[in-house]
């Protein structure tokens, strides 16, 4: 396959989680109570920017070692050994806390809805490489 779209598969390896967390945490905030709303903003706006700062750097990693692939490559070379590692623990974890009774809403409304949109502005920066 050629090279860049190799951008587009990661892209699409973070945004579709990106929107279905993004959702995810947006159905929580519907059910919380407005007295809590200010704080659990605020954990968002911090859990976005430490995600959107770490993302970043990883997205830029990501790319350069795409950039280095030959023309003609592998689906696996879109991101290194430990970028698949990564995304399959990340992967599990969710699922895993999916599962799990006693995370409270709280948790999921601002984690999520934190997590979410990074990942999001994580596979519109893959995009723009495409």
């Amino acid at each position: 396959m050629k090279k860049r779209f190799l951008y587009l598969i990661a892209a699409l390896i973070w945004g579709i989680p990106g929107v279905m967390i993004t959702i995810k945490g947006i159905k929580a905030y519907t059910a919380m109570p407005s007295d809590e709303l200010v704080w659990l903003l605020l954990i968002t706006v911090g859990v976005l920017s430490g995600f959107i700062l770490m993302f970043r750097r990883i997205v830029n990693r990501y790319c350069g070692l795409i950039d280095e692939q030959p023309e003609k490559t592998s689906i696996w070379y879109t991101f290194p050994l430990r970028g698949w590692i990564l995304i399959i623990c990340m992967s599990c974890l969710g699922i895993a806390l999916k599962f799990m009774p006693f995370i409270p809403a709280e948790f999921t409304a601002s984690f999520y809805s934190g997590l979410g949109p990074a990942l999001i502005i994580a596979a519109i920066l893959f995009m723009r490489r495409f």
